[in-house]
């Protein structure tokens, strides 16, 4: 990649970055008359002219001088005549060039001025602000101008022509947000008490959480009561969520059920943080005037009026500020998670049992009292002893006779960790089998996943169990006794899907849950029980 294509990829980058930040520092204004610009590109000079300026460049002494590269945040830089540097990039200020620049000039939020004794070996992009070329400055390459005015007279040399991107409305409007950035963003604080439509947007946002708040009353209260009691989980549960965010992400994308998961995965995780944050406001004015009844609607309404202003004020803080609002999103994000969760439990209650004890027998019915003996002659001799009645054998039911008694599958243990990992690896070494044999000689890519998902799915709906379940004597069961149906057998499919692309994480779960469940399990209600070997198939 040359310079000239690297310079413009660069460009493009900070385009993007600006066009997102823009309409934030939209705000009624009249803009100040500007002196008509040179937009027009001209006509490319002959292949002598070329020549000419490589010469006359070349033939600058100041090319002897080794320089070094320039970068300048918040402040103005200037170039004296006499000055070689290698590269310049100035953001949040203006760039005064009178010496040579033996590459790139970037000027991000300011303006760029060339003398006449400029030299620029290398083009010159400008973001947010103008380019004044004065009479014999030269320019090797392209002037590139993203939302401004360029001032170039004829007698210049500008070796590729001019790059003029957006009106200069758009770069008044963009420069409208260097004082945030430079007096609020840089010092850690997001608002900035002298700017008025820093005000405007933080209004904005509060409507916005206000409405969330009174929407969503239920939400936000279990949010907040869940951090009130789990602050240290909340935290770590967000921090959690954040982490597995990017993983989850691209392993959702490389497969092809995982893609159409990701938007709905993304928008849950958007709505548990606005829905955190409001719970992270109500916790916070709840506990600077704690309410006789935290319930009630007007009580909580007071409680995040009063986080809100506290919060607001600590946004006004350097270096506090940009701390609160980052903390203020992982804790909201992990008490959403957390509140979640705990209602998915109460949705799905468990049934509490021992575990350890397999189902009890019916008990024998009592036997009958022993008459008193009686002494009786002896009739025959030892010789000849008198035959024994016969006593039947009682078989133990098992097998289908106890299936046929209605034994509840919730009484049976549930299986362990290594039991269900042990049955996945013998389902995932039969499909693998399975996909080689069907995909054999094709060359469109492994729909590994897309079997895997379809075998699980009908095996469960089927016989609530699968080949590696069979094997290792595991049977699945509702949390309420009830059999396994379709619906059950495919959302514990796709979510499943989650519990895989989430690192494992779903399915390590179940060595730390007390039911031994994994986030599948919990969403849809299942519990997998280890039964006796001779227990028959569905």
């Amino acid at each position: 990649m040359t310079r000239r294509s690297r310079s413009l990829v660069t460009a493009a980058a900070l385009v993007l970055g600006v066009a997102v930040c823009a309409p934030l520092a939209a705000q009624p204004q009249t803009p100040a008359p500007k002196p008509p610009s040179t937009t027009t590109a001209p006509p490319p000079a002959p292949v002598e002219s070329r020549r000419a300026l490589r010469d006359r460049i070349d033939a600058d002494p100041r090319t002897q001088i080794w320089g070094r590269p320039v970068l300048r945040v918040g402040i103005n830089y200037e170039l004296p005549a006499a000055d070689t540097v290698r590269d310049a990039a100035v953001i949040f200020g203006n760039a005064n060039i009178d010496g040579f620049v033996d590459g790139d000039l970037t000027v991000v939020m300011g303006d760029a001025h060339l003398a006449s004794t400029a030299v620029v070996n290398g083009q010159i992009c400008v973001i947010g602000g103008d380019i004044t070329v004065a009479p014999g400055a030269i320019v090797r390459d392209e002037l590139v101008l993203v939302g401004g005015t360029v001032s170039a007279p004829d007698d210049a040399f500008v070796g590729g022509g001019h790059v003029v991107i957006g009106a200069p409305e758009f770069g008044e409007r963009v420069r409208a947000v260097v004082p945030w950035l430079t007096r609020g963003l840089l010092l850690g604080r997001l608002i900035v008490p002298s700017l008025g439509w820093v005000w405007w947007f933080a209004g904005v946002g509060f409507l916005i959480s206000l409405l969330v708040n009174l929407a969503f009353h239920e939400p936000v209260s279990a949010s907040a009561a869940m951090l009130s009691t789990r602050p240290l989980g909340s935290f770590l549960a967000g921090l959690l969520v954040m982490l597995l965010v990017a993983p989850i992400t691209v392993l959702l994308i490389a497969s092809l059920v995982g893609a159409l998961v990701l938007p709905f995965v993304l928008c849950a995780i958007v709505v548990a943080t606005v829905i955190g944050k409001a719970g992270v406001t109500r916790a916070l004015g709840a506990s600077l005037a704690p309410p006789d009844d935290p319930e009630a609607r007007l009580v909580a309404l007071r409680s995040f009026v009063i986080g809100s202003v506290v919060i607001d004020i600590l946004y006004m803080v350097p270096v506090l500020g940009l701390a609160t609002w980052a903390l203020s999103g992982v804790l909201g994000l992990g008490a959403a998670v957390l509140a979640f969760f705990a209602a998915l439990r109460k949705e799905n209650p468990v049934v509490r049992r021992d575990a350890d004890v397999p189902p009890v027998p019916p008990a024998p019915p009592p036997a009958r009292p022993t008459p008193p003996l009686v002494p009786e002659p002896v009739l025959a001799t030892p010789s000849d002893p008198a035959p024994s009645p016969a006593i039947p054998h009682l078989a133990a039911p098992g097998g289908a006779a106890a299936a046929a008694i209605g034994v509840d599958l919730r009484a049976f243990p549930h299986a362990t960790f290594g039991d269900r990992l042990a049955a996945l690896a013998l389902d995932a070494v039969l499909i693998g089998i399975v996909t080689t044999w069907i995909d054999r000689g094709r060359d469109d890519g492994d729909r590994f996943l897309i079997y895997a998902l379809a075998y699980f799915i009908i095996l469960w709906a089927w016989k609530a169990t699968t080949v590696g379940g069979i094997i290792c004597n595991l049977r699945l069961v509702r949390v309420d006794g009830s059999p396994l149906g379709p619906g059950d057998a495919v959302v514990r499919g796709l979510v499943g899907v989650l519990s895989l692309a989430a690192a494992g994480l779903g399915f390590l779960w179940i060595l730390r849950d007390p039911e031994q469940q994994a986030w599948h399990d919990r969403i849809a209600g299942t519990f997998v029980v280890k039964v006796p070997r001779e227990w028959p198939i569905g």
